[in-house]
């Protein structure tokens, strides 16, 4: 840690530092420490549900005052069954096993040596994400039941929502006997306790970033803590030349309908043109009648000709946009590699869908496609930690390094190597083991 960090007269960092001798409280603390304090949270929304809804109202709102997209004030608004649907979550966790002390590796090398290589907490995690308070919830569960202080900066369109809740929070840890600051609620509205959080590398771990491509590209370019980037969605559906056409509509319909707002909704549609002229008929009509609007290429114009659907001439921003509204590119492609090529250019790397009856082709997709994840006969809506079995997600990696896909608790620990021996030193013949040179 740097002196001026140590020092500095800052309400950022002031609860930096706070969260950095929290962080070293919880890292010994035993799974029943941690779990009594989510359970202590799940039981303390419930019991405030009123009170948070209050502060959720006023947010929600100043958005509708302020002319917020509808797709946003979803992803903001919270009701009593929403919050009913968070603590549930934050129960799940509890349940899962404490990733912390898990031994990755351990073996003895020749000379008695006991190396073992254990999963250990990051530490101090900051969280910088939009309008979605649930966020605030599931970021603080995941880091204390992976043993680390949280600091969360939501978006200042959800400041009194965020607010309630980590007072919520901050009190049932208290009740379990954990330290209030291991939950922080980062000072401030303007972008400059962002900027502030961004630079506090010595007291914060890692930052992960939550939200739109803007939101993202700012951390990850101008932080000086290091980051793990979550990435925008900009998700494809392909359908095969061999398919089931009634799965074909129903995935694709769930994939952009069920739930617009969110990073996990299709984007594209990818359809292969010995299938077009059978599919598309079925498809247009299931998307008019969910209230989809389609930007499509000329195969997908004259194949509206006539119909109920709603088509418009599809442009090149159309490809690479995360529409989080009844919005849908869609495209006739000539082959699966077509369809490949397509998703190399324009996929955000998040998450892609094939639906076919043919295995070699589901082979061939699942090989070529380099995205986080990649679903067979799926919809892409399941790219979720809670669906994926993980309680609840910190967010979605679209990066190669240390975490990929939905983040659960495991990707919240680093590891360190325990090396336990009996008074031994190294010597000069002990230089090299197995071959390998000395890496001093």
């Amino acid at each position: 840690m740097t002196s001026d960090l140590a020092t500095a007269d800052s309400p950022v960092l002031a609860v930096a530092r706070r969260a950095r001798e929290a962080a070293a409280a919880l890292a010994p603390l035993p799974r029943r420490a941690k779990d009594d304090a989510l359970a202590a949270i799940a039981d303390a929304l419930v019991a405030r549900s009123t009170e948070i809804t209050a502060a959720n109202a006023e947010d929600v709102a100043r958005a509708r005052e302020a002319g917020t997209a509808e797709s946003v004030i979803d992803r903001l608004t919270l009701d009593d069954d929403r919050i009913a649907a968070i603590a549930a979550d934050v129960r799940k966790v509890a349940g899962l096993p404490d990733p912390v002390g898990e031994v990755l590796r351990g073996y003895t090398l020749p000379n008695g040596l006991d190396v073992r290589q254990v999963r250990v907490p990051l530490g101090v995690v900051g969280i910088i994400y939009e309008a979605r308070p649930n966020v605030t919830v599931d970021a603080a569960a995941l880091c204390l039941k992976s043993g680390n202080a949280v600091l969360l900066r939501g978006s200042a369109s959800a400041y009194r929502s965020n607010t309630a809740l980590v007072d919520v929070l901050r009190d049932a840890v208290v009740s379990a006997g954990l330290p209030a600051d291991a939950v922080q609620l980062v000072p401030g509205e303007s972008r400059d306790s962002v900027q502030e959080l961004m630079r506090a590398r010595g007291l914060v771990d890692v930052l992960i970033p939550r939200g739109g491509a803007s939101l993202i590209r700012t951390v990850v370019e101008g932080s000086t803590v290091p980051v793990i980037e979550t990435g925008t969605g900009n998700c494809h559906v392909y359908v095969d030349a061999q398919t089931d056409l009634a799965m074909a509509v129903g995935i694709l319909l769930n994939s952009k309908a069920q739930r617009v707002s969110v990073c996990n909704a299709a984007e594209t549609l990818l359809v292969h043109r010995d299938v077009a002229d059978a599919f598309l008929p079925l498809a247009l009509a299931a998307l008019a009648e969910a209230g989809v609007t389609v930007h499509g290429d000329e195969a997908v114009l004259k194949a509206a000709e006539g119909s109920a659907a709603t088509v418009v001439p599809a442009t090149e921003e159309d490809w690479e946009a995360e529409y989080l509204s009844y919005d849908l590119a869609a495209a006739v492609v000539p082959s699966l590699e077509a369809a490949v090529a397509h998703i190399r250019r324009w996929s955000s790397g998040h998450t892609e869908a094939i639906v076919t009856t043919s295995q070699a082709a589901a082979r061939r997709f699942t090989q070529l496609v380099d995205s986080t994840t990649v679903a067979v006969n799926a919809s892409t809506r399941f790219t979720d930690g809670g669906e994926f079995g993980f309680g609840a997600e910190i967010g979605i990696s679209t990066q190669k390094l240390h975490a990929r896909g939905p983040m659960g608790l495991p990707e919240l620990t680093s590891t360190k190597y325990i090396v336990t021996g009996d008074g031994h030193v190294r010597g000069e013949a002990a230089q090299t083991v197995g071959g390998a040179a000395d890496a001093g």
